[in-house]
């Protein structure tokens, strides 16, 4: 397939998004490749540099094939946040528009593109020490009472908040107890808008569970292969807190529990497996209700289905 010359009186920005294994990273190099584009990424744990390997983050050599940008910009000592990469995405969109070349969004963390599209209300900073007390609350006093907690602090969200999202109930507690406010309170309050020339062209890999579930088995089995466990390792004699976002992505808990001699590393793995499965089918059910697409691309992404693709955004750029 040649380049492709973009029309040069639009702003496009490509979205290539859909669950875990769907294919985004193979196609959103591609389609650098042709339309001269940067790839940035829109995934909330492949922003750390110590999780290269555990959360697939696009390897070495497919880095060097064309330019990434936001992959592995942060410390796992650091707290990132939709509010924190919504502003590096903004900045980073600008500079490559500047430039001539296309910027193509490239993850599956459904918060951060929606937050990119619909803007987000302005959060006031919250200390990680606050986070620190709100985890260390939530394992004092389990996970019920601490919801009822929050119900209490903030009565509007804590309802919306399932029992088993630790993270969300936690954020939500450290919000209402540094700022004063609720964080409903917060997220009322009018969003901050992108800039209105820009042309979004929102792509949805959407491959069956089946495909998506199997193909979770393989990567897990490759990462093994490639020294996740080292990788983990290395992370966990960093000796730092638990509740932070690096510590939680999905893959590390489990095989720290391997490393630290809780369970054997086939139970560590089928351990991940579920929790990445089910994760999917959380992506699957949000990009099912609250994404509009402009192109959904179905079945699995082959060669010849990603040359199909590539064909159907041409297009699509083209005729607007």
């Amino acid at each position: 397939m040649s380049s492709f010359i973009m029309p040069s009186s639009k702003n496009f920005v490509l979205i290539i998004t859909g669950p875990t294994a769907s294919g985004k990273t193979a196609l959103s190099i591609k389609l650098a490749q042709l339309l001269n584009g940067v790839v940035i990424n829109a995934d909330s744990s492949q922003v750390y540099r110590e999780l290269r390997i555990i959360t697939n983050r696009p390897s070495p050599r497919e880095e060097s094939k064309v330019p990434h940008r936001l992959f592995g910009v942060l410390s796992a000592t650091e707290r990132g946040s939709a509010g924190w990469w919504r502003d590096a995405a903004v900045s980073e969109i600008d500079a490559v528009l500047g430039t001539g070349q296309m910027p193509i969004l490239c993850g599956g963390t459904g918060m951060y593109i929606n937050t990119l599209i619909h803007g987000i209300a302005r959060v006031p900073p919250v200390e990680n020490t606050v986070f620190e007390e709100a985890a260390a609350r939530y394992q004092k006093i389990g996970c019920e009472r601490f919801k009822d907690e929050l119900l209490t602090l903030d009565p509007v969200l804590g309802p919306r908040v399932r029992s088993g999202d630790s993270q969300r109930l936690q954020r939500a507690w450290a919000v209402a107890i540094s700022t004063g406010k609720p964080l409903s309170y917060w997220q009322a309050q009018p969003a901050i808008k992108l800039r209105k020339d820009l042309v979004f062209c929102r792509v949805l890999l959407f491959p069956s569970r089946h495909v998506l579930f199997q193909s979770v088995k393989i990567r897990y089995q490759k990462m093994i292969e490639k020294g996740a466990v080292d990788e983990v390792k290395c992370l966990a004699e960093l000796n730092i807190n638990s509740s932070l976002p690096a510590m939680r992505a999905i893959g590390v808990p489990q095989l720290i529990n391997y490393i630290e001699a809780k369970t054997k590393l086939p139970a560590a793995i089928e351990s991940a497996v579920t929790a990445t499965q089910q994760y999917i089918k959380r992506q699957r059910t949000w990009f099912s209700n609250k994404f509009q697409y402009d192109i959904k691309c179905e079945g699995q992404c082959t060669t010849t289905k990603l040359e199909q693709i590539c064909e159907k955004i041409m297009q699509w750029l083209l005729t607007q």
